[in-house]
């Protein structure tokens, strides 16, 4: 990957917004308020034209949960898919709603590239907290931009399960990095569909 000659995890932010500027040549074009799975789609196609236009994946077979396939798949049939439904509006309760934005890059370094030693809860309110827009009634509107991470996260911990669930909705459904395709288990014979979405899973062992 591009990224394994860095010394220190610090330096990945840096280097991928680096190479993105480099590569995007659209105006007005701001990489660090892209959002992740645009971010992953744009890396992933620079993976191809660095290395080469396949990635390697082991695939579980769905049938017997045991079985690994080993898979190659061209980087141009893997697409950003968003789910149907899919609303960046939140009902917090009657009269107050809740508008969500896209994790951008510093998001992404974080569940890319800092993985060890992380507190997931903590890490979880963190990027919920850096993903809320907005928060309005029908008079008045209040910018996240505005108020501290620690405000709103402090609001996100006193939500009902019920506007909580709709949040965790939001993350599920956002578009992400998706390959469908069928595999057939060596061992069963059964061909089974396979789904596999986020740019971990095109660059797992």
């Amino acid at each position: 990957m591009l990224v394994n000659a860095l010394e220190s995890e610090k330096d990945v932010g840096k280097t991928i917004q680096q190479v993105l500027k480099a590569c995007i040549k659209t105006k007005d074009v701001d990489v660090t308020k892209l959002p992740t799975f645009d971010i992953e789609y744009l890396f992933l196609n620079l993976r191809a034209h660095s290395v080469g236009d396949k990635v390697e994946v082991n695939v579980l077979c769905p049938d017997d949960k045991e079985t690994i396939v080993p898979l190659s798949i061209n980087i141009k049939d893997i697409k950003v898919v968003e789910t149907e439904g899919h609303s960046k509006q939140i009902k917090i309760s009657d009269g107050l709603m809740m508008e969500m934005k896209y994790p951008a890059i510093d998001q992404f370094i974080q569940n890319n590239f800092e993985t060890e030693n992380v507190n997931l809860l903590e890490q979880s309110f963190q990027l919920i907290a850096s993903c809320v827009d907005k928060i309005y009634n029908e008079e008045e509107v209040w910018s996240a931009a505005d108020v501290s991470k620690e405000e709103v996260i402090e609001f996100l911990e006193q939500m009902d399960t019920t506007s909580f669930k709709d949040v965790e909705e939001f993350f599920t459904t956002m578009p992400k990095l998706q390959y469908k395709t069928k595999v057939t288990n060596p061992n069963t014979g059964v061909e089974s569909d396979v789904v596999i979405e986020g740019l971990n899973s095109f660059f797992g062992e």
